[in-house]
């Protein structure tokens, strides 16, 4: 009489752990590789606490089998593996745009590790990528991404095959909207760019015997180095509008 009851209610919180569990694995800031492997295990255990009875309605019964709660194991790490990668694909955005934006000030071949790509790195992304990750976890915005986590038990709930299709469909949406929003960081830098080497190729024809290279690349940079200190704030706060924008696909009616 004891022992089915006990079993249900552990469960329940190892049912939500998968989904969390798989979500923090790639959830930027979290699932870092500069983050403990213990503090990250801690953080996940204190938020299946919390998440478990608000979501203990929508959670599917003990399978019979074990087939059953294998698919089911597995069908939670997936849809919490995919939540991750949505903001983490969100998050690319910043760097993505600090690339272009190297690409077109002269700083590409300055190369530098980024801890939220665990790969090198230009100055731009990297100052982009820290910059953002600070900026959402400084105006709280992270909040928002554990309510989404919360609130995607409505979306796809346990034990009911989610809609591939519809998921696949809005993945590439938010893919392809962190590729126009790296476009939109970098819009200044691709103007800058047109205009100044236009005015360079205009300067070598008429004067072949200048060195067009050495003469411009140091004012590139620097020019370059001022638009990027004029534009980095309202970037920033750009993305945190577009990332709250974006993260309003996980809340749905009940």
């Amino acid at each position: 009489m004891f022992y089915q009851p006990l079993s249900a209610e552990v469960f329940a919180y190892f049912l939500v752990f998968t989904r969390l569990g798989a979500t923090l694995v790639v959830l930027p800031g979290i699932g870092e590789q500069y983050i403990s492997l213990r503090v990250r295990l801690l953080f996940a255990f204190g938020l299946t606490a919390v998440v478990t009875p608000v979501v203990s309605e929508r959670l599917p019964a003990l399978p019979a089998d074990v087939s059953g709660l294998f698919i089911l194991v597995a069908s939670e790490i997936l849809i919490g593996f995919a939540i991750g990668m949505i903001v983490r694909f969100l998050f690319t955005a910043l760097a993505w745009g600090g690339t272009i934006i190297s690409f077109l000030s002269g700083f590409s071949a300055a190369q530098v590790f980024n801890p939220m790509l665990a790969d090198q790195g230009t100055l731009p992304a990297v100052l982009l990528s820290l910059g953002g990750l600070l900026l959402v976890y400084a105006t709280d915005t992270h909040h928002l991404i554990f309510f989404a986590i919360s609130d995607s038990y409505n979306l796809f709930v346990p034990g009911v095959a989610p809609i591939l299709g519809e998921f696949a469909e809005t993945f590439a949406i938010l893919l392809g909207k962190s590729f126009v929003l790296a476009m939109q960081f970098a819009t200044p830098f691709i103007v800058f760019a047109i205009v100044f080497y236009t005015g360079m190729g205009l300067l070598a024809r008429l004067q072949p015997q200048m060195p067009v290279f050495f003469v411009a690349l140091p004012l590139q940079i620097m020019i370059a180095l001022v638009i990027f200190s004029l534009v980095i704030s309202s970037t920033l706060l750009w993305f945190i509008e577009s990332f709250e924008a974006s993260l309003n696909f996980f809340f749905v009616p009940n």
